[in-house]
């Protein structure tokens, strides 16, 4: 009994990680479209720009947003796999 609760109470903190990464990678995205729309915008308002300016200045910015959002999977990846390395460990503890 005790030891199942202590499993579903690690499952519980697994779970609130996962959330509160998930809530930043939603934070990050909101970021995202406002910058995306404001690009729009100010292309809008600027149509005197030449279009190579703007498709340059857009493809900067969205390779900014990539790497961002690459390196906040790449931290989820190794939090939940770390997590998961714990949870063997205890469980081979156990066993024992």
């Amino acid at each position: 009994m005790l030891s199942r609760l202590q499993e579903l109470r690690r499952e519980e903190e697994t779970l609130l990680r996962v959330r509160a990464a998930l809530h930043e990678q939603l934070t990050r995205l909101k970021v995202e479209e406002l910058a995306l729309q404001s690009l729009i915008r100010s292309r809008e308002e600027n149509a005197t720009l030449p279009s190579a300016a703007l498709a340059e200045e857009a493809q900067k910015t969205l390779g900014q947003m990539d790497n961002e959002a690459a390196i906040n999977q790449t931290q989820l990846h190794l939090s939940l796999q770390d997590h998961e390395e714990e949870e063997e460990e205890e469980e081979e503890e156990s066993d024992s």
